[in-house]
């Protein structure tokens, strides 16, 4: 398995310290890391900051740093915008996916990661999964022009169990579409990490990481002097190895099943010791350490 950190964790989206894509790429090699995922957005990776000739100094920049390009990380939701209908939200998702395609081929890699879509009130399901589905195949019809793979991660709400998932793929019926499996969604939603794990393998190149503790919460009745409890339960994120998710039981389930491809470490929320570079680099180093039996 190699190891990748996501740039994400240091774009400063959640309070904490903000690095440039230059600097979080020169990061990921202090660290030891062995390639970066790129956050296809602002303030890092945006196409529309960076051309395809951009990506040559950026390129260079890997190179330098001895690093690859796991992968580029898109972020769409194919049911958006259903408050206006006149807008071509799914075409304009399909060419941003085009365009991070593009970018990957420029920088030697070949994977574009996407979400599905989350599921919108009060339209047919059937109606929001076929829209989900032709739009990420024609995302992989395009992809392939320049030789890139889309993954699906199962973050959305369509396709996210792993069933649901598997079926998705299978309707999707791309050579170049493959399934970004997580532990973290399995856990949460209390699947069966194991079976999921032995089913997704032999199709994954890539899996994203972060450890969480989930923290039961109650609200105070004054008027029966007691607590209610409310559901779901508040997730904080941890340093590798001091959560809750079954991380042993799902990379065994890889390496049995002859995974070799990039896990992606990534601080995608608030995480416990708070946001400043210190912690965000103990945390980069902790799961480095924590992945030496696996990777």
């Amino acid at each position: 398995m190699k190891l990748s950190l996501f740039t994400v964790s240091y774009a400063g989206l959640w309070g904490q310290q903000q690095l440039s894509v230059e600097d979080t790429i020169r990061k990921a090699a202090e660290l030891g890391y062995q390639g970066v995922e790129l956050m296809g957005k602002r303030p890092h990776f945006s196409p529309l900051d960076w051309s395809v000739e951009d990506c040559r100094a950026l390129k260079t920049l890997l190179e330098q740093q001895k690093l690859e390009l796991a992968a580029v990380a898109g972020y769409t939701n194919f049911t958006g915008g259903t408050e206006a209908p006149e807008v071509p939200s799914v075409e304009l998702q399909i060419a941003y996916v085009e365009q991070l395609a593009m970018r990957a081929q420029a920088l030697g890699g070949n994977l574009v990661r996407i979400f599905s879509s989350y599921e919108q009130p009060g339209v047919a399901l059937a109606a929001q999964w076929q829209k989900t589905v032709d739009a990420i195949g024609e995302c992989c019809d395009r992809a392939a022009r320049y030789g890139v793979t889309v993954g699906i991660q199962n973050h959305h709400d369509l396709g996210v169990a792993t069933k649901t998932f598997a079926e998705m793929i299978r309707q999707i019926d791309r050579p170049n579409v493959t399934p970004m499996y997580d532990c973290w969604s399995v856990h949460l939603r209390g699947e069966d990490l194991a079976t999921g794990v032995r089913q997704m393998a032999p199709q994954m190149q890539f899996t994203t990481v972060a450890d969480y503790i989930t923290l039961p919460r109650s609200q105070y009745q004054p008027e029966l002097v007691n607590y209610r409890d409310i559901e779901p339960a508040w997730t904080q994120a941890v340093p590798m190895g001091e959560g809750e998710l079954d991380y042993r039981t799902f990379f065994d389930g890889l390496k049995e099943s002859g995974y070799e491809g990039w896990v992606s470490f990534e601080m995608c929320s608030p995480v416990r010791g708070g946001g400043t570079l210190e912690n965000l680099d103990h945390c980069a180093r902790k799961f480095i350490e924590y992945m030496r039996e696996w990777a």
